[in-house]
């Protein structure tokens, strides 16, 4: 229960470092690109082309990846498959968000004129964050957590690491990732796509196509 808990608040620590408290505010979205509003509706515009005089919509559709049917030794390396894929498809979404907070982050303190108004900001970020995300990490297993970390590197191309010391600086930064290691875990873990990670690349690829 302890390494569970302390491992909760290490996500959390690493999450503070480049979310964005947004995501608990009630917000009007803009009209995504391709879309046009009208009264209450949102219309979606699609490019097209002309064929023999009718108008034919140009959808541009997802990628189709083909892989080696999987081959399991036995039932147990079967299950092991089955519960990365789970693993993938609960932790995946995170690892978005937080490539999406970064960018709003970064944009946000840019317009940020100090150094004490940026801490103070930051500041108040962490409470937000920690607030928002505490009942998430709690749902994650410790192999969860341990994916996650290396999927934020996978979206964000930088470590959990770089990121905490990006945003709440080195002294930070080196205190949780001891942290971490005490309990066999790296904030500095890379996502290894053409070694290690070889069949996650691929669950990952294939659930984002649509495929599995």
């Amino acid at each position: 229960m302890k390494c569970a808990f302390t491992f909760r608040l290490l996500l959390l620590a690493c999450l503070v470092a480049f979310a964005w408290p947004l995501y608990s505010q009630q917000i009007t979205t803009p009209p995504a690109k391709g879309q046009t509003v009208t009264g209450d509706k949102r219309l979606f515009l699609t490019p097209a082309t002309l064929y023999e005089g009718d108008t034919i919509p140009y959808v541009k559709l997802p990628p189709v990846y083909i892989f080696k049917p999987m081959k399991f030794k036995n039932k147990r390396q079967e299950r092991q498959y089955n519960k990365l894929v789970r693993d993938v498809k609960r932790v995946l979404p995170i690892a978005n968000e937080v490539r999406r907070a970064i960018i709003e982050t970064y944009q946000v303190l840019q317009t940020i004129p100090t150094e004490k108004e940026r801490s103070r900001h930051l500041k108040a970020v962490e409470k937000s964050i920690k607030e928002q995300y505490t009942p998430v990490m709690k749902r994650l297993t410790f192999s969860q957590g341990k994916l996650l970390i290396k999927l934020v590197d996978r979206q964000t191309h930088s470590t959990g690491y770089e990121l905490v010391k990006a945003f709440l600086g080195p002294f930070k930064a080196g205190f949780y990732q001891a942290f971490a290691a005490l309990f066999g875990a790296s904030l500095k873990k890379q996502y290894d796509a053409e070694g290690e990670d070889q069949l996650v690349e691929r669950i990952i690829l294939m659930v984002e196509s649509g495929q599995l």
